[in-house]
């Protein structure tokens, strides 16, 4: 159902499996550099052992068979600074009773700011309508992630999307506290008269 790499002029987005093993340890786990700022404002904890990660990793190569989530490892291609690094990962989660794909994203410090985010995010809009016809893509992200914030209001916009509004108490965290969030949608329409 889904591809299993995905490729943007600067991005080689390549299915998350058991290869990816122990580069998504190096980056995830507690003593991963820059870790406490990379996971400020997203709903999962640094790893604390190797077997988390791989129980991790299962969870989603079981739910990209059933066909509810694409998770993909994030590559900037040959022409970019750090050009085959591990990059971080992003994903597209599937609700096929509502029609739904809802767009997730992280990234290792160092490529924080070249705008990564539109570029993968475009990808995965793409493969929501145009491959799986789905009705809407959402996106969401914690109030006080301002740099979040400005890459999503910038894609969201260029495919004629919009924001939703600010959902209180709707960000569930892995341990399980809650926060509210801001979330955006673009719907097939918007993006179909939007496309270039």
């Amino acid at each position: 159902m889904f591809p299993e790499t995905i490729e943007t002029d600067r991005l080689r987005l390549e299915q998350l499996t058991m290869e990816h093993l122990f580069e998504l340890y190096d980056h995830t786990s507690v003593d991963a550099p820059a870790i406490d700022e990379i996971t400020q404002y997203v709903t999962w904890s640094p790893n604390r052992s190797l077997k988390e990660t791989r129980s991790f990793i299962e969870e989603q190569e079981t739910q990209w068979e059933k066909g509810e989530e694409a998770t993909y490892v994030v590559y900037p291609r040959e022409e970019e600074d750090n050009a085959g690094e591990f990059g971080g990962c992003t994903g597209l989660s599937i609700d096929w009773s509502r029609r739904t794909g809802q767009l997730g994203f992280w990234l290792r410090k160092p490529l924080w700011g070249r705008g990564y985010s539109h570029e993968r995010a475009t990808a995965l809009i793409a493969l929501a309508f145009d491959r799986l016809d789905l009705d809407l893509v959402t996106v969401n992200h914690h109030p006080d992630n301002e740099q979040s914030a400005r890459a999503i209001q910038k894609y969201v916009e260029a495919h004629g999307g919009r924001r939703d509004g600010y959902l209180r108490n709707h960000l569930v965290y892995q341990d399980g506290t809650v926060a509210d969030e801001v979330r955006y949608s673009i719907a097939r329409e918007e993006y179909d008269a939007n496309k270039s």
